[in-house]
This record gives structure tokens, C-alpha cells and sequence, in this order.
């Protein structure tokens, strides 16, 4: 087997993946909070991961290889046992706000990263970490989807995919910035290295996934790093040079560029290509946190439920200009002073403007891949037949699904496998009709 894993917000998801590609055991947990606080328990966190590798590889399977994907900014500092010292700041929480505030004036040259510089980067992260207790026992900083792997070999490692989401690492320069390190950070000792998504790390020495008698003597963990790049890059496999557009929480147009690109005024992040010498793209847009505001008036929130679900056909509202979607960062949303008062009108408005947004990430992304691109939709979204209808009445085409629940975690599956010299078919892993989706 080739283990792939997801860490999200949410839920951690794991799948195993035969030799030929096929999805043949999958399992997922939710990803459990410390206590009170919004970060996640990373000693939990491994635990769980380690238990669902287990149970997918049960009944005579053998681990080959393992890689994690997931979050992208989420980080903790660890002692030279590797052992967590400080809380995961969640890319989400509040306090990043009044933390970026601080530091903000002393951040220059934004233009020059392949990620905007906001509060939801790493490196405000690092500047909480460093006023924490036991920050000062520190041997060094592990983005949290990599610290299983870091744990599972023995050695630290930042994928990069990841280094990208710090906003102080230049991917084209493949260095830091020191300015931005030492602000943030402090140290850049404390920085481990960053290493190509999809190489192998090392072998997996874990005693616990050893003892269940599951691990081939071989057994390698390969880095991963951010989600939807993974994502986005097994489904390249699957239709060569496709666009993924994966909608959740928030919307995310991901693809793999064959040329190295770096990043201009159009919002689209940078990081280098998966497995190439080209670049992946990708473009963040506001979703569920618009349509959650519009809900607030009941009313509203019944068209946009009966749009969804194809209960009603939505009116040809895209253009309208009625509702205003909340700016990337926390902006946000409202209607226009024209808008209409009546709720089915502003509903079919809401979800029209979200899809608007949606196709002018696409067209971002896109511009750089020479000509139209096929589009793959995945992610919860897809479950709803009326935004599907309206996705593709916005895009001029039909929003195809990718028909696998678990993109990411077989994404990052199918890099284990590659890694490890196999050569998977991603139409069998990614086509959503394999034993696991059964089990």
C-alpha cells in the first residue's frame, strides 16, 4: 500500500492506494482541538493519523509509503526531541489579526513573495510562537502537515509547498528572507530544510505503526506539504494540464503550470511545481463565509437552500452587481443600494456573484497555461445539483465532477506511490468507483 493523508481544519482523512492505483480502505477522524483553544492537539493529531494507517492497512496489507498533505500555515516549535513546545496558531484564529497589526509596518516588499502578506500567514505564527511558554527550549519550527513525517524518520523538513505560505520564502531564489525571519522568527536556525514536494524524507521508524506489524522493512515517508497543490496535482495526472476547482469552506482554483512563474497582481499564490520545474497556481476566493452572512435573514437562507438543491432554477442574476462578496482576509460582504428586497432575488444574486468570483479565478489561473483549460470540480459543493447547474451556466461550460470525495488524500497517495517508483493509474485512484468507496 501507499498511504495518503489529509490533515484539515475539520476532519483528518486517510486513504490507502494498491500498486495499480486503486482506492482500497479509507478512514477519517475529526481533527480534535486542544482543550478550549483552536489549536489543534498535535499529539492527538499523529496519534490518530497513526491509528487510521493502521486500520487501513489491516488484514494483511503492507505499508510501502507514506505522505501527508493538508494544512498549509498551521506550525509549532519542538525541542531537540522533536517534541511540540508550543500550540499550533490555527490559520484562522482571531489573535493573528492584532499580532499582524503589530508587525505590519516592519513588513517590506510584498511583491516580491509568491503569497500576499495578511494575517493568515506562517510567519505571524512564528512572532506568537516566540512569546509562548516553552519557546525557549525551541531547537525548531515544523509546519504541522509535515510534523508526522518529521516524527515518523527522525528528520525535520519543510516541504515546499509549504515554505511559500510563511510569506518569507522566495521560491524562485529557493531562500529566506532573513529580514522577515528575524522579525518574525527570531532565528533562522530554527527554520529546517525546505525539501521538493514528492521527494522521499527518509525511512519510517515510528514504533507504533512498526509494532502493528504493518511497515514493508523499506517503508518510506515522502513530503507533501499543501493541500490543494496535491490535490491539484493528482488530478493533472488524471486529465493532463486540467484546473481543479475545489470548493469547501472557501473556493480553490489550483493548477500546474509547466513554466516558472512569479506572482503578479491578480491574487494568484506561487509555489513550485509538483514533481516539475514549472509552477503551481492558486487562487483563494470567499465561500461559505459569504453565503453564511446572506443567512442571517431567513428568508434569504431558504432560496439559497432551494437553489442548491435544484428546488428552484435561479434567475439570471450574475451581473447584477447586487450582492458584494467579503474581500479575501476577512472584508465584508453586502448587498448594493439597488439591491432588491425580495429574498429569492437576492438569493439567485448571492450565489451568482460567488460564481462570478469563481470564474475570474479560473480565468487567473488559466491566463498563464496558454489557452482554455478543462476544469474539474470537487469538494462539498459538488453534492448540490443547483450550484453545479449555476457553476456551469456562469462558466460557459459544464462544472464536471471529480467523482473521488477525497482528492487531497489520494493526491498525496498517488505521490507516495510515484515516489516510491510505482506507476499507479490516477483514473483508477481519482475515479470514485474503487472497493473503498463501498466500505
Amino acid at each position: 500500500m501507499a498511504v495518503g493523508i489529509d490533515v484539515g481544519s475539520t476532519n483528518t482523512k486517510v486513504v490507502a492506494l494498491a500498486g495499480e492505483g486503486a482506492v482500497v480502505a479509507r478512514a477519517s477522524r475529526p481533527t480534535r482541538r486542544a482543550g478550549g483553544d483552536l489549536a489543534i492537539d498535535d499529539v492527538d493529531l499523529v496519534a490518530a493519523i497513526e491509528d487510521m494507517v493502521v486500520e487501513v492497512c489491516a488484514g494483511g496489507r503492507e505499508l510501502h509509503a507514506l505522505c501527508v498533505a493538508g494544512i498549509g500555515e498551521d506550525g509549532v516549535l519542538v525541542d531537540a526531541e522533536l517534541t511540540p513546545v508550543t500550540p499550533a496558531l490555527p490559520w484562522f484564529d482571531p489573535r493573528r489579526q492584532d499580532e499582524f497589526r503589530r508587525i505590519r509596518p516592519d513588513l517590506h516588499g510584498d511583491d516580491t513573495f509568491d503569497v500576499d502578506t495578511d494575517p493568515v500567514r506562517s510567519l505571524v505564527g512564528w512572532r506568537w510562537a516566540r512569546a509562548q511558554p516553552g519557546a525557549d527550549r525551541a531547537a525548531a519550527w515544523i509546519a504541522l502537515t509535515d510534523l508526522p513525517s518529521v516524527l515518523w524518520t527522525g528528520r525535520p523538513f519543510l516541504s515546499d509547498t509549504l515554505a511559500p505560505r510563511t510569506a518569507a520564502w522566495r521560491s524562485r531564489d529557493r531562500a529566506w528572507d532573513t529580514d522577515r525571519v528575524d522579525l518574525a522568527l527570531g532565528d533562522a536556525a530554527l527554520l529546517p530544510p525546505v525539501v521538493p514536494t514528492g521527494g522521499i524524507v527518509g525511512e519510517v521508524s515510528s514504533p507504533s505503526l512498526r509494532a502493528a506489524g504493518i511497515v514493508a522493512p523499506d517503508a518510506v515517508a515522502v513530503a507533501g506539504g499543501h493541500d490543494h497543490p496535491i490535490g491539484g496535482w493528482g488530478v493533472d495526472l488524471m486529465v493532463p494540464g486540467a484546473i481543479l476547482d475545489s470548493m469547501g469552506t472557501a473556493e480553490v482554483v489550483v493548477a500546474q503550470s509547466p513554466t516558472e512563474r512569479r506572482r503578479g497582481t491578480d491574487h494568484v499564490d506561487v509555489a513550485p511545481g509538483i514533481r516539475s520545474s514549472g509552477s503551481t497556481l492558486l487562487r483563494v476566493e470567499e465561500l461559505a463565509r459569504n453565503v453564511q452572512w446572506a443567512s442571517r435573514d431567513p428568508d434569504v437562507a431558504r432560496g439559497i437552500r432551494h437553489l442548491l438543491i435544484g428546488r428552484v432554477a435561479p434567475s439570471p442574476l450574475w451581473d447584477s452587481g447586487w450582492f458584494l462578496p467579503g474581500e479575501r482576509g476577512g472584508g465584508a460582504p453586502a448587498y448594493a443600494p439597488d439591491a432588491p428586497s425580495d429574498p429569492r432575488a437576492r438569493a439567485s444574486a448571492v450565489l451568482g456573484a460567488l460564481a462570478v468570483a469563481g470564474r475570474e479565478a479560473i480565468d487567473a489561473v488559466a491566463r498563464d497555461l496558454g489557452g482554455r483549460r478543462e476544469v474539474r470540480v470537487a469538494g462539498g459543493w459538488v453534492r448540490s445539483p443547483g450550484w453545479i447547474a449555476i457553476k456551469s451556466a456562469v462558466n460557459g461550460a459544464p462544472a464536471v465532477p471529480v467523482l473521488e470525495p477525497e482528492v487531497t488524500a489520494v493526491g498525496a497517495a498517488l505521490l507516495a506511490a510515484t515516489a516510491r517508483g510505482w506507476h499507479p493509474d490516477p483514473i483508477d485512484a481519482l475515479g470514485g468507483f474503487a472497493t473503498g468507496m463501498l466500505g
